[in-house]
C-alpha cells in the first residue's frame, strides 16, 4: 500500500509540473483560481440549486446506494450535491487548485464523510482512468472540451460507466466561424499578462450582459439554475482554453457507436453547451 501511495504521489507531481508548464506557455487557463474565488459565495441556496439540477438531469430524487464520479470536479459543488443526495462520490481534476477547492468544500460541509474521495488526476491518463473502476453515474459538465484532446477524453470516460449506468456530459456547440473566433479570443486572453486582463473582461462582460444593462440592472444576474455565479461563469468562459466544440449529432453518433442510448438532450444554439444524458446498454 505504501508503494502504491508513493507511486500516486509521484504521478501527481508530474501532473502538477505539466499543468504549470501549459499555463506558463499560455496554453491553459487556471480554472482552479476562478473556483477558489467562487467558494467565497457558496451558500446553502447554491448547494440546493445544484442538488435540484442533478435531480432534474438524472430524473431521480435520490442517489442513495449509487456511485458517482465527477470528472473534472472544478469547485466541487456538484460533487457535494451528489454526496448530499446519497451517492458515494469520487472527484478528480487536472487543475491542482480545483482539487484544493473540492477538498475545501468537503472539509466545510462533510468533514467526517467516508464516502467522498478527492484526487488529482487527468481524464487523459488512461492508466489512471482504468484504475477507478465503474460507476452508476459519470458526470462531466463543461470539462472534456477543455482537455486539449476532447475526443480522446470522451472515449476514455466510456469504461467508467457501468452497464445501465448514466453518463452526463456537456460539450460546447460548434458554431463554425463564430466558435473559431471565440477560440482565438480565449487563447489571446490566456497569453495576456494579468494586469491587462480587465481590458478583456469589461467589454466582454458588457457584450454578454448588455440586455440586463439596458434594462437598468447595475449588477450581474443572480445564481443560475445550477447554483453557479454569473461573474465566475463569465471569467470561466472568457479564459476557457483549450477550447473544442462539436455538433450534437457528432456526440450522439460517437456514444451510440459505443453502446449508449440517449436519454436527454438540451441544446443551446446561442453558443453555450449541448447537454447530454446517456445510458449504457446492459
Amino acid at each position: 500500500m505504501a508503494q502504491a501511495n508513493v507511486s500516486r504521489s509521484g504521478c501527481q507531481e508530474v501532473l502538477s509540473a505539466a499543468f504549470d508548464q501549459e499555463v506558463a506557455s499560455g496554453n491553459r487557463f487556471r480554472f482552479g483560481d476562478n473556483w477558489r474565488a467562487f467558494l467565497s459565495v457558496v451558500t446553502e441556496q447554491r448547494i440546493a440549486e445544484a442538488e435540484r439540477s442533478l435531480q432534474a438531469i438524472l430524473e431521480t430524487d435520490s442517489l442513495a446506494g449509487k456511485t458517482f464520479v465527477d470528472v473534472g470536479s472544478g469547485s466541487g459543488l456538484f460533487s457535494l450535491a451528489a454526496r448530499r443526495l446519497g451517492a458515494s462520490v469520487h472527484s478528480f481534476d487536472y487543475d491542482p487548485s480545483s482539487v484544493w477547492c473540492t477538498r475545501e468544500l468537503r472539509r466545510r460541509y462533510l468533514p467526517e464523510g467516508p464516502d467522498w474521495i478527492v484526487e488529482h488526476g487527468s481524464v487523459l491518463d488512461e492508466g489512471y482512468i482504468r484504475s477507478l473502476g465503474q460507476f452508476d453515474v459519470v458526470y462531466s459538465f463543461g470539462v472534456l472540451h477543455h482537455t486539449g484532446d476532447m475526443w480522446k477524453a470522451l472515449d476514455l470516460v466510456v469504461p467508467l460507466v457501468k452497464p445501465k449506468g448514466k453518463l452526463f456530459v456537456a460539450i460546447y456547440n460548434d458554431q463554425g466561424n463564430r466558435s473559431r473566433l471565440w477560440r482565438l479570443v480565449k487563447k489571446t486572453y490566456c497569453h495576456t499578462p494579468r494586469p491587462l486582463k480587465p481590458l478583456f473582461i469589461i467589454p466582454f462582460g458588457i457584450l454578454c450582459y448588455w440586455r440586463q444593462i439596458l434594462a437598468g440592472m447595475m449588477r450581474l444576474p443572480r445564481p443560475d439554475k445550477r447554483g453557479m455565479s454569473a461573474w465566475r461563469d463569465l471569467i470561466d468562459w472568457l479564459g476557457g482554453y483549450p477550447f473544442e466544440v462539436a455538433r450534437p449529432k457528432a456526440i450522439f453518433d460517437f456514444f451510440r457507436q459505443r453502446g449508449f442510448i440517449l436519454c436527454q438532450l438540451n441544446t443551446d444554439n446561442g453558443g453555450g453547451t449541448n447537454n447530454f444524458v446517456f445510458e449504457r446498454k446492459g
